[in-house]
């Protein structure tokens, strides 16, 4: 079963608080004196200490995580960290926190200081109560889990068998637990009262004595442990039940140091021997009584009685991992029942700490029991030889050193036994039971990469694979065929395999399968040969033309983990030159690149946006250059207050606006102000402005005008001087930036003259129609009164009112305000503020009367908006993913899609070098040369329009030009449409134009 992807994808983040982050901690653990991994690993994710750190305070530390249950499986689904193994991955995170955080989290957040890292670091993960946690405490709670179950994942003997869940259909497998071991005890010999020489020395060599003493006791309780045999006692119970364990075996001195590292408990304490009285132990006493009046009763065992007189915990015995690996390698069913009834929960629950290089003989004890399997369905009993002179030997003799290389053909020969799906016995459910949790063991640990490596390296694996694949089609025996398909796929890439490997031709046939499961591992596990290896590459060779029609109709599918697993073989396959041979005879290779274009958009997303050409930008229609409107009086009073320049100055950011396109003469400039202030300032008393200095001063308030002199005339005699880069406004505005309105009413019907005046609000501007154009005066109240009569609109464009029409005067009003509104939004666009005018307006049609110089506008229309140029792009979204080594990167292309632009780009590169490409050269272009060509009759021309067919083919390009021509147009629409696989579209077609000219070169 493949790992479960996350949800979150999981990345270091290398930012300058990282860094900070990352330093501090290394001082810190400096200081402490404890060891820092800065860059801790889960399987294959490199874990971001600082997103860890905030994430688990976040969640209210590592004491409030650890209270409660699953806690830190939820962790690890947040930090995109969970894989195969939950509760595994789960105390892999909290030991990295545990070993790098915990006491940083004290010492930083909570404002503690940490407990010693005598308890803390250099202890495993186990349990919570940092915060509280003292020397005390600690070793209190230790003692309490070493007399009971453990929490660290190894199986409790508390635990009933009848508590583990059972599958349906199979019988449960739960743990046997093991009874508690029957201790004799020894009466104490020596006496209970001290004697008064030793009572007298106590207080002054109390430390010396009880050292001397433990010594001397502890080498008496050696000696006699060495000479005298150890009880062992077996349930003899049927192989078939559940409940077969071992009961007490104590070898002497055996434990495997590096199996008590996993326990990674506190320094032993001295133990502390209790004297037993008659009041704490009345039992001991009455057996002493009974002893004493019964001499002839036979004395007990010795081992016993050593037993006996040894402190409780002193002779432990093996930890629950080399206890399973000696009942395992024993022989003994029911031993080796309880073996593996707990080596499928450790692996399961361990996965990432049970490694086959530390417990020797796991890998082969957990091999050969699993060969059993062969003497259940066949008349033959695997064995391994480790003889370094094997020369084949039986037909059940496996070379251990070597592996076996006529292993199928020995498979071939066996004799098959009378086994059924429906009918069973039970030894052979039981049998059958032991020898599927053998091989489920071997399948959790391999998922480590560590032991996928070490067992890859044991041959007999392999033989082992190659006879569970060959089993009978049984509905019995389908997990154990799942399981070895698992362990092919993790080991595989250690592997090997040519084309006459047992293992890679029994993996082939897997594919001939009608079950999805067993064909998708296979061709994991087939394109996942030698991965790993630095020199050899897996080469595929020997595949049927069967099989690759097979593989290429499972394309058609709609399931994209069997379309991946597909394309990664064919990938890897047309890589080989001689392999796309066999495809190009035995299958359709046209039909497969049209399918592989059509995969270049698998689960593609397809949307439009719209690109700018030109930004929207300001034009002007022509205009009159030498027309200046003339200046509102309201705004005249107000710059004749100014004095100069200022007033100067004030005037031209009013009268004139900035146009690269237009210019106006200097004359009609300095003639336009001279109009404006010439008398009042006169009147007033002051002096004006000179020329050349105003004229200066133009380029000071609009930056971008410019003076220049111009030449006009046939032969350009005639000077005159200008300022480009400025305009007159057609609506000037004021020293607040406000525009104003003028006044388009005719002053009288059939006059060409229009009123011009200039008014600052469109309230104003109404009631200056209504007083000074319609005659109309307000009562005493302010108010104007509502009479009727013929009234006219003699506003410039006007078609509604032409005539004197009998209306009252608030209709006609209401009228006049629609040509306020349009008056105001062509006031808004001559000052800028175009957004808020509207499209299409009465008034902004042309007169029908005309206009005259001076009677206010000017001849020149307003300024329009032009938008801005777009045309509409449209894109192609498929799978993508980050570079793991560069996370900062922009996302590469991913999934399906660049399966299939890389396998068509090694049909375009290696097409052209293989045997099919000479046959189709050849028999292109030698058809009108070698006399075979008839002449006459109908058959003649069929066979020279089908040579001149292939001839015409041949020259275009051989086998490239078949087979990607069709799908070019498909081709460039990716290229243009598909940011992601445009790069490796470019390579594939700079290998078809390379090919071409190569062809053509050699023609």
């Amino acid at each position: 079963m493949a790992p479960t992807k996350p949800a979150v994808e999981h990345t270091v983040d290398r930012t300058p608080e990282y860094e900070k982050f990352i330093e501090d901690l290394r001082a810190f653990h400096e200081k402490r004196g404890t060891n820092f991994d800065p860059e801790p690993k889960m399987g294959n994710f490199t874990v971001d200490l600082l997103k860890l750190f905030k994430y688990i305070v976040g969640h209210g530390g590592y004491d409030k995580v650890s209270d409660e249950k699953l806690m830190w499986r939820k962790m690890c689904e947040g930090l995109g960290l969970m894989r195969h193994n939950a509760p595994a991955d789960a105390y892999t995170l909290k030991q990295i926190f545990y070993k790098n955080l915990a006491a940083y989290e004290i010492k930083t957040i909570h404002n503690k200081e940490p407990p010693p890292p005598e308890i803390l670091e250099f202890t495993t993960a186990k349990g919570g109560s940092l915060l509280t946690r003292t020397l005390e405490t600690f070793q209190a709670k230790s003692k309490a889990d070493r007399e009971g179950s453990t929490e660290d994942g190894t199986p409790s003997r508390e635990r009933r068998a009848e508590e583990t869940p059972t599958s349906s259909g199979r019988a449960s497998r739960g743990l046997r637990e093991a009874p508690a071991p029957r201790v004799i005890f020894h009466p104490d010999t020596n006496p209970s009262r001290q004697s008064r020489h030793a009572s007298g020395q106590q207080s002054g060599a109390s430390g010396s004595a009880a050292h001397s003493q433990s010594q001397s006791q502890g080498q008496q309780i050696t000696q006699s442990h060495v000479n005298t045999p150890i009880a062992m006692h077996h349930n003899h119970q049927h192989p078939s039940g559940r409940g077969g364990h071992s009961i007490s075996y104590n070898p002497p001195d055996m434990s495997n140091p590096l199996v008590n590292d996993y326990q990674l408990q506190p320094p032993p304490q001295v133990p502390l021997r209790i004297v037993d009285t008659p009041a704490s132990n009345p039992d001991l006493f009455a057996r002493k009584q009974r002893l004493l009046r019964h001499p002839a009763a036979p004395a007990p065992n010795p081992g016993a009685l050593v037993r006996a007189s040894v402190p409780p915990g002193t002779l432990d015995g093996p930890n629950i991992y080399e206890r399973c690996l000696l009942s395992l390698r024993s022989g003994i069913e029911a031993e080796q029942a309880f073996a593996l009834n707990h080596l499928v929960k450790i692996s399961y629950e361990r996965g990432d700490k049970y490694k086959f290089s530390q417990f020797s003989g796991l890998a082969e004890g957990l091999t050969e029991f699993a060969l059993g399997v062969g003497s259940m369905f066949y008349h033959i009993e695997w064995t391994i030889s480790n003889d370094p002179y094997y020369d084949g030997g039986e037909i059940g003799e496996l070379d251990g050193i070597n592996g076996t290389d006529d292993i199928l053909e020995r498979i071939a020969q066996l004799s098959r036994k009378d086994v059924q799906d429906t009918f069973q016995s039970a030894e052979f459910s039981d049998r059958l039971m032991l020898v599927t949790e053998a091989v489920l063991t071997i399948r959790n640990m391999v998922m480590l990469p560590e032991n996928a490596w070490y067992i890859a390296e044991y041959p007999p694996v392999k033989d082992l694979l190659c006879i569970l694949l060959h089993l009978p089609s049984l509905e019995i025996v389908v997990e154990l065929k799942h399981c070895a398909l698992d362990i092919a796929e993790q080991i595989t890439p250690y592997l090997v395999l040519d084309s006459d490997d047992p293992l890679y031709k029994t993996l082939l046939a897997q594919l001939s399968s009608s079950d999805r499961g067993i064909i998708l591992t296979s061709l994991r596990a087939i394109g996942r040969i030698a991965m790993n290896h630095p020199t050899e590459t897996n080469k595929l060779g020997g595949v049927s033309p069967a099989t690759l029609q097979r593989i290429l109709d499972w394309l058609l599918l709609n399931d994209d983990e069997l379309l991946d697993a597909c394309l990664d073989f064919l990938y890897q396959y047309t890589a080989v030159v001689p392999n796309l041979d066999v495809m190009l005879e035995g299958t359709s290779v046209e039909q497969l690149v049209v399918h592989l274009v059509r995969l270049l958009s698998h689960g593609a997303k397809r949307s439009n946006r719209e690109v700018v050409v030109s930004e929207a930008h300001i034009a002007y229609e022509p205009v009159s250059n030498e027309y200046v409107p003339p200046i509102p009086k309201d705004l005249q009073e107000r710059l004749l207050a100014m004095e100069e320049p200022e007033r100067c100055f004030a005037w031209l950011r009013c009268m004139f606006e900035e146009d690269p396109d237009a210019q106006i003469t200097q004359i009609a400039i300095w003639q336009a102000y001279n109009a404006a202030f010439l008398e009042p300032v006169k009147r007033m008393g002051r002096a004006m402005i000179n020329a050349p200095e105003f004229i200066r001063h133009i380029s000071t308030v609009h930056q971008n005008a410019n003076a220049q002199v111009v030449r006009e005339g046939t032969n350009g005699e005639i000077q005159k001087f200008i300022m480009r880069g400025i305009r007159s406004r057609t609506y000037p505005i004021n020293t607040d930036g406000r525009g104003y309105f003028m006044c388009k009413w005719y002053r009288a019907p059939g006059d060409p003259l229009k009123c011009g005046r200039w008014n600052l609000t469109a309230e104003t501007m109404w009631q200056h129609i209504l007083i000074d154009h319609l005659c109309e005066a307000p009562g005493e109240d302010g108010k104007f009164h509502n009479r009727e009569s013929p009234l006219i609109c003699l506003w410039d464009g006007c078609t509604k009112y032409p005539k004197p029409v009998k209306l009252q005067l608030a209709q006609f009003m209401t009228h006049i305000k629609t040509h306020l509104r349009a008056e105001e939004a062509l006031r808004r666009a001559s000052t800028g503020t175009a957004a808020d005018a509207p499209t299409s307006l009465s008034s902004s049609t042309p007169s029908k009367r005309g206009s005259l110089s001076g009677s206010g506008s000017g001849g020149s229309k307003p300024r329009v908006i032009k938008p801005a140029k777009t045309i509409t792009l449209t894109y192609e979204e498929t799978a993508s993913a980050r570079d793991e080594r560069n996370p900062n990167a922009p996302p590469q292309a991913a999934g399906i899609p660049l399966s299939a632009v890389l396998i068509l780009r090694n049909i375009a590169r290696n097409v052209v070098k293989t045997r099919a490409e000479e046959r189709f050269v050849k028999g292109s272009g030698g058809g009108a040369d070698d006399g075979t060509q008839q002449e006459g009759g109908a058959g003649g021309e069929q066979q020279q329009q089908q040579q001149g067919g292939e001839q015409s083919r041949g020259e275009q390009g051989g086998w490239n030009e078949r087979l990607f021509r069709p799908v070019l147009p498909r081709l460039w629409e990716v290229f243009t449409e598909n940011r992601l696989l445009a790069p490796y579209v470019t390579s594939l077609f700079q290998l078809l134009e390379r090919n071409k000219e190569e062809f053509v070169f050699e023609r």
